[in-house]
Formats: structure tokens, sequence, C-alpha cells
């Protein structure tokens, strides 16, 4: 199904609703474009984020903890043997300490690496935008009690709801439905461009209630264990006023006869995955347009953007049902454009700073000083770069320069122009 079209008006203020600082929609969403020196901060510094609100919600969220240890672990076996696959440059191995090959048993497949490409990029461009599936059983909400005998009014609601996603998803938003559960229903939102989501997947798990649409749909996000917005909780809470978790008034909130399921989505990614999400915290938007908000505002882009990366390696090494041909063309496609970015931002570019497909040039009175942001993105970004290689992404320059650089820093002295 191509989807390669334009959704133009899809974010007008009725489809959109609100955020938690809907007000600030337009200070959001512009894109920074000017280099502010920033101080060292990290998460600790914006205390909203471990506050505990009053919300009956289910914090237990086990299946989707993250476990920084145990998926490293797991996940470097699994990779060497893949990594047995590709035909790497000289010295990659050497710089790797487990692409060393200590394990002789290891099984081979001997696939060439261009029919690894061709096989995930052959699976990613014949991935429907919008599907039906089977197997539910890793949904949030399998284990909820489903409906025994829906009316013919909810049924027919869904059907419609299952129509208008179909027809009219942006191109960045893939959805998965389930024949056996017409209640759920599953969305990955790729982080838009420009933010410090920019690349990412982000995915939501949905239950349509037995009164809907008299009440909105229940979203969950898999966050992984990680907070990444003030409106995404690590227990999996969407805080939105299209949900009614969140206050507004008017159109903002939810209304049965006019609001849907694509405008949930649409609004989370445009509110929420913005540009400038520092702001979306009411007790922070006071100070947007100052300078000191505008400084707390790109330091908690950086802890972000990390936050970002983690979940894109989450994402890759355990995919979720119905969406693993997705992840790993997903990032076969973007894995050098996200590279270039984070060897930009350690070069003391703005997170975010990706626009049109090219890194703005950053001049050197404006460079940042090396930070534990940096520090902690070239570690991420030494994951990135294996990971990506092994689903087949243009890595080579990377790789390359490791070899080069004896593994040291391959961010220095690099182009960050993007090669499409």
């Amino acid at each position: 199904m191509d989807r390669q079209k334009e959704v133009k008006g899809v974010y007008s203020n009725e489809l959109i609703g609100s955020s938690s600082n809907s007000s600030n929609l337009g200070v959001q969403n512009d894109i920074l474009m000017h280099t502010v020196a920033c101080p060292e901060l990290s998460l600790e510094d914006f205390p909203y984020m471990d506050e505990e609100e009053e919300y009956d919600y289910d914090e237990d969220d086990e299946d989707y903890e993250y476990d920084a240890e145990l998926i490293d672990n797991d996940c470097n076996y699994s990779l060497v043997a893949k990594f047995d696959d590709l035909d790497l440059p000289p010295g990659v191995e050497a710089s790797v300490p487990w692409l060393q090959k200590s394990e002789p048993e290891r099984p081979i497949d001997f696939k060439l690496r261009t029919q690894i490409e061709d096989e995930i990029d052959s699976k990613f461009k014949s991935f429907k935008q919008f599907d039906t599936v089977g197997d539910y059983s890793d949904h949030y909400y399998a284990n909820s009690s489903a409906l025994n005998k829906p009316s013919k009014d909810w049924t027919k609601r869904i059907q419609h709801e299952w129509k208008v996603l179909e027809k009219d998803l942006p191109e960045t938003i893939f959805v998965r439905v389930y024949e056996g559960r017409m209640d759920l229903l599953r969305a990955v939102i790729i982080g838009p461009a420009g933010t410090p989501y920019h690349d990412g997947l982000f995915f939501f798990d949905i239950q349509f209630p037995s009164t809907y649409p008299q009440s909105p749909p229940a979203v969950h996000y898999l966050s992984g264990g990680l907070r990444l917005n003030p409106n995404l909780y690590a227990c999996g809470k969407v805080c939105l006023s299209l949900l009614n978790t969140w206050s507004g008034s008017g159109c903002e909130k939810w209304n049965p006869s006019n609001s849907t399921m694509l405008q949930v989505l649409v609004s989370i990614q445009a509110l929420v995955l913005n540009s400038k999400p520092y702001f979306n915290e009411p007790g922070y938007s006071r100070t947007a347009n100052t300078p000191q908000g505008e400084r707390n505002s790109l330091a908690y882009n950086e802890e972000i953007f990390l936050l970002s990366c983690k979940t894109m390696l989450y994402s890759l090494r355990r995919p979720l049902k119905h969406f693993e041909d997705f992840v790993a063309g997903h990032f076969c496609k973007q894995g050098r454009v996200i590279l270039v970015a984070c060897r930009a931002y350690m070069g003391g570019a703005q997170v975010g700073s990706v626009i049109n497909d090219e890194v703005q040039d950053v001049d050197e009175d404006d460079k940042t000083p090396i930070t534990r942001f940096k520090v902690t993105l070239k570690k991420l970004f030494e994951e990135l770069l294996m990971e990506f290689t092994v689903k087949g992404a243009d890595c080579d320059e990377f790789l390359a320069q490791k070899v080069n650089a004896g593994a040291v820093d391959v961010a220095k002295d690099c182009d960050t122009t993007l090669r499409l």
C-alpha cells in the first residue's frame, strides 16, 4: 500500500486537541535554530520528572522495564553471531571486544551482506501502513476482559475507525488491529524531524472500552521503563486532554461525536513529541522565550535524546510482535541519518538540528564543551553503530573511521552533511 502522501490540514486545532500546555503550541513546535550555551544539567534538575501525581493508573510495567545490563548481555552474543554474516572492514572486530571470535562453536550463516540488506529492505517496503493481524499475546491489554457481545453500534464505530485510519494515516504512523480482538490496536509513531525524538520509534497499545465512543480509548505508552517526555510516563500513562487524562476545554477534550483514534495519534505526534518538550510541563511553560527557559529546554533535549537512543536500542533488541520487519527496515533506512546526527551532537550541534536532511553548520564559538551528555552519547553511538550495521544500514564510513581512529573517536573532524 503506497502511503507516500502529504496529509494537509491534519494538524488543525480541532483535530489535534491539547497536551498539558496547548497554549504554547507555537513555541513548542518552533525548531531551535540558535545555539545557546547550556550548563551541565541532568534529569535531577527537572524535579517534575519524579513527581507522583494522583492518578488511578497501573504502575506495574514489568513487561517493558528497561534493564540495560540484561539487554546488553543478551544482545551481545546475538550480535556476534549476526556479525559473522557481514563483510566488515578489516580491523573492526579488534576494536569491539565482543566481536573477537573466542567461541568457535558459534553457528555461522554465510549469507552475503547484500542478501541480508535486500531481505530487510524487501520486507520493509511490503510492510503495510494499516493491517489486520492475529496474535495479540504481547499487547498490554491482552489480559483485560474482551467484550462478549459488543453492540452493533460499537462494532460499527470501530469499523469506521479502521477505515479512517487506513485511508488517512500520516506516512509516519503505522497501525495494526486484531481480528480476534476488535477492541485492541497497536500503533507506532516515527519521531518528527527537528525534535529530540527524530527518527525514533514510539509504540502505543490502545483499547477501545465498551462505552466507546462515549469514553475515549485507553492508551498505554510502551516506555521500556524510560520517561522521555512530561506527557509520557515510565509506567505508560499518556497525559493528554483528548484522552481525559489532562485538563482542557472545548475541542481539546474528547467529543463522542467528533473525536477519533486518528486524532489521538496525530495529537501525540504533534503536541507531545515536539521540538521543545520541556515546556509541556505547566510549571515550566511560563519560562518559554526567556534565556533561562531556553537554556533549560536545550539541556532537557539532550537528556531526552539519550533516552530516545536507548529506546531505539530497546526496539531493535526486543521488537514487538508484527512490527519486527518494520523496526529492522526503518533503522536500516535511517541508521546512517541517526549516526550522522549523533556525531554532530557530539561535535557541539544542538539536539534536533537535523533539518531538511542536513545537520546545520556549527560555528567554533557555538560548540559546547565536553559534558556528560557527549560522553554518554558516544557510548550509545557505538551500540547503535553495531546494531544498525547488523540491520544493513549504510555504516561503512563509521566502521572505517572506527578502524582508522583506533576506535578512539569517530566523531572528530567528520563531515556533517547527510548523504542519502
